[in-house]
């Protein structure tokens, strides 16, 4: 294979591409059926049956004719008979290593015992299928001198889910529970939220920082721009997050099987249909501020999942939405910082608080609509 810096845009490409969406394999499933069995759907019977599996997954095996019963294809409605023989195939992605990549990190703390980095835009926390590398794990794991890949062994209570494309997504509980990168994270961020995360480099270091952060002792700060304008200066926001019925990788406020979410924010600066907010999480579950936002008419300036990414309010002021699709073209992603992050080192007690600097396009925008507001009440 060619040098990394001599391939070409479309060669690396390609090859980014191989690495982050390889080939599906073979997996194939065999099942007798016992005497006592009862009449059961092949369809539910096979997505019960077949580990991380969903019925959606098992339906389109059975379509596409690889699943065999009693040496014949059979439809999903079909009722399964006590003795049958049944052969399943499904094409699965093949198992996520762990590269240890020479990615630059900006690293803001380090000791023998963890390392504080602030998180780029665009990065992702860890592996997943569609983003085996690339991520902060993966420059982790170089950082520490590691070199040769390492294989996740997913615990039996990970899930996978598919979207309407049929491609997998690994959860970040997933990962989380693989053995492969204990230690390592205890907390994560968005792709496209940057900003401040600890990282342990051994298992006590890991079970006492994280049992700071289950027992919300930690102090985390983020800074974001949001549409629409608060009546009060502050406020919480509280509901259950789950995931949502209209797509499966997004999450939305649930009425049951979600998880209590709290969300305090502070009103930092005013602009004319938009705000500058100081968020504190109470919890910690995924998507947190996009969601709890978005659901109360306020989604995060330039997320394009949560409804951030087009104008929200003051479209009829010509000036205003001149402006404000100018600065959506300026960022590909929400304008939404984890700024501080501050807990009491597990080794000797010491209270650590750490800030970190706004992105660039962030800081650009807010003074565009900085200049927009001081020229209007002139």
């Amino acid at each position: 294979m060619k040098p990394k810096e001599n391939l070409s845009g479309t060669e690396a490409s390609d090859i980014w591409n191989n690495i982050n969406y390889p080939d599906y394999i073979e997996t194939i499933f065999n099942f007798s059926i016992p005497k006592g069995q009862e009449a059961e759907r092949l369809d539910l019977y096979l997505a019960r049956s077949i580990r991380n599996a969903t019925r959606t997954k098992v339906q389109k095996a059975i379509e596409a004719g690889c699943v065999i019963v009693n040496g014949k294809v059979k439809k999903s409605n079909y009722k399964i008979q006590p003795l049958d023989s049944i052969v399943c195939t499904i094409m699965k992605p093949p198992p996520i290593q762990l590269i240890p990549e020479d990615i630059p990190l900006e690293i803001v703390y380090e000791d023998d015992f963890m390392l504080v980095v602030n998180k780029p835009v665009g990065m992702c926390s860890h592996p997943g299928f569609g983003n085996r590398q690339g991520t902060l794990v993966n420059a982790v794991l170089y950082h520490l001198g590691m070199r040769e890949p390492i294989p996740i062994e997913l615990d039996e209570d990970s899930e996978e889910i598919e979207d309407d494309s049929d491609i997998p997504v690994i959860t970040e509980g997933s990962v989380f529970a693989s053995s492969a990168i204990r230690p390592g994270l205890v907390h994560r961020l968005d792709k496209d939220t940057s900003g401040l995360l600890v990282i342990s480099k051994n298992p006590q270091t890991h079970a006492q920082l994280a049992k700071q952060f289950f027992d919300r002792t930690t102090s985390r700060f983020y800074y974001a721009l949001v549409w629409g304008e608060f009546k009060e200066n502050k406020g919480t926001y509280e509901g259950d997050i789950g995931r949502s019925s209209r797509d499966r990788k997004l999450f939305a406020i649930v009425k049951k099987d979600g998880k209590p979410a709290i969300t305090d924010y502070e009103v930092l600066e005013r602009f004319d249909y938009l705000t500058l907010v100081k968020v504190k999480l109470r919890t910690g579950r995924t998507h947190q501020i996009r969601v709890h936002f978005s659901h109360n008419k306020h989604p995060v300036f330039g997320d394009v999942s949560y409804g951030g990414d087009s104008i929200v309010f003051g479209g009829h002021n010509i000036q205003f939405r001149k402006l404000a699709e100018n600065c959506l073209k300026m960022t590909s992603h929400q304008l939404l910082h984890a700024k501080t992050l501050g807990f009491v080192h597990p080794d000797n007690n010491e209270l650590k608080q750490f800030e970190s600097s706004i992105p660039d396009d962030f800081i650009e925008i807010l003074e565009l609509f900085r200049i927009y507001q001081k020229n209007k009440e002139l």
